[in-house]
């Protein structure tokens, strides 16, 4: 028996014990699972710093993206912190499992109900943010599936040191007298391409693949697999700024949704001006953004206004500013890059939309 496969089958006896579980059982996992996180992260944080060393050089020589290289990042700034809080944030939803969300009565003594129940086994592939270890471990655990997870080889140290912490505390809280003890195998990880390989042709064991990354990625596992296959795409989102746009709000909402984390799938990818606030409303945003060092894809009408206004004098912005083309408008970028088009009304800028988004995260 391959090891994938006896990681499958492993998994399939955690779902199948995690039907027994309590909400309690499920809530003391989730506190340990936060505990042992916060007692290991030097050692965590460690991992994550060589992770980055070694990807720091895949970057140099071309092999890695600059856009995967910063999703591997989890001590700086809050986001360990933020890891943290959203195991807090899991523990405290409502568990669903149980709950009935209809009820229909069929005939005399005979009622239909709809309850929610666990899906049973997911296989989660996803590439680099080592964080999302911790985000599905929880949400599975919460939700009483069990999981296997496959994340980048980018990310791989850092990936291990988190599941180490995660099963450690799984297998270390105690289960109250007459409880089942809370199965050690529901969360796995998997390292190599040859057992995800082998996982996508084990529709016996696993119920539920969920691919998060890439198009490539996502199309590839949807390609290679008869198990159900949940997952989306591009993250190619729009802001547009419409006509009774407010300029101190427009200005920090596109730079935030642009800057703060651009290579996360719900950044900003384009920016669509109404034409009566392109020499307005929308001067003041492009200048903002050129000032956070973004680099403008524009339109005819959005670069006539840039250089209207005076925006190219200043010093470096021109390195920034390009003519946009048809296909700025269809790509994910996951850079500090955005393109540009002004639309004549907010029916425009929708049907833009709706031609060239991905339906991730849009706003007005």
């Amino acid at each position: 028996m391959s090891s994938a496969e006896q990681v499958a089958r492993a998994a399939r006896e955690a779902s199948n014990l995690l039907q027994t579980i309590s909400s309690a059982q499920k809530s003391a996992v989730l506190q340990r699972i936060r505990q042992v996180l916060e007692e290991r992260r030097d050692v965590i944080v460690l991992a994550n710093q060589q992770d980055k060393e070694a990807a720091q050089r895949e970057v140099e020589a071309g092999r890695l993206s600059s856009s995967l290289f910063k999703r591997l990042d989890i001590e700086s700034g809050e986001k360990y912190a933020t890891l943290l809080q959203g195991v807090d944030d899991v523990d405290r939803i409502s568990d669903p499992i149980g709950q009935v969300t209809l009820a229909r009565k069929l005939d005399n003594e005979l009622d239909l109900y709809r309850v929610v129940c666990p899906v049973g086994v997911c296989l989660v592939i996803f590439e680099a943010r080592p964080e999302v270890v911790v985000n599905i471990a929880c949400l599975a655990i919460k939700s009483g599936n069990a999981a296997i997870l496959k994340g980048g080889k980018e990310a791989a140290r850092t990936n291990q040191a988190l599941a180490d912490a995660i099963q450690h505390a799984i297998a270390t809280t105690p289960a109250a007298e007459g409880q089942t003890k809370f199965p050690e195998r529901s969360i796995q990880v998997v390292s190599t391409r040859d057992e995800i390989s082998t996982l996508l042709d084990m529709d016996r064991y696993v119920d539920l693949v969920i691919p998060r990354g890439s198009n490539s990625l996502v199309r590839h596992i949807q390609n290679n697999t008869r198990i159900p296959v949940l997952g989306h795409a591009d993250g190619i989102c729009s802001t547009y700024l419409d006509e009774s746009a407010n300029v101190q709000k427009a200005v920090h909402i596109v730079v935030d949704a642009k800057t703060n984390y651009p290579a996360a799938c719900n950044a900003t990818e384009a920016l669509l001006v109404h034409a009566s606030v392109v020499n307005s409303v929308f001067v003041d945003v492009a200048r903002a953004l050129l000032a956070a060092g973004v680099r403008l894809h524009a339109d005819d009408r959005s670069l006539a206004a840039i250089e209207q206004a005076g925006l190219l004098s200043v010093e470096g912005a021109a390195a920034l500013v390009s003519r946009a083309t048809e296909a700025d408008f269809g790509h994910e970028y996951t850079d500090l890059d955005i393109a540009i088009r002004v639309v004549d009304s907010l029916d425009e800028a929708i049907d833009h939309i709706n031609a060239h988004g991905s339906k991730h995260t849009d706003a007005i």
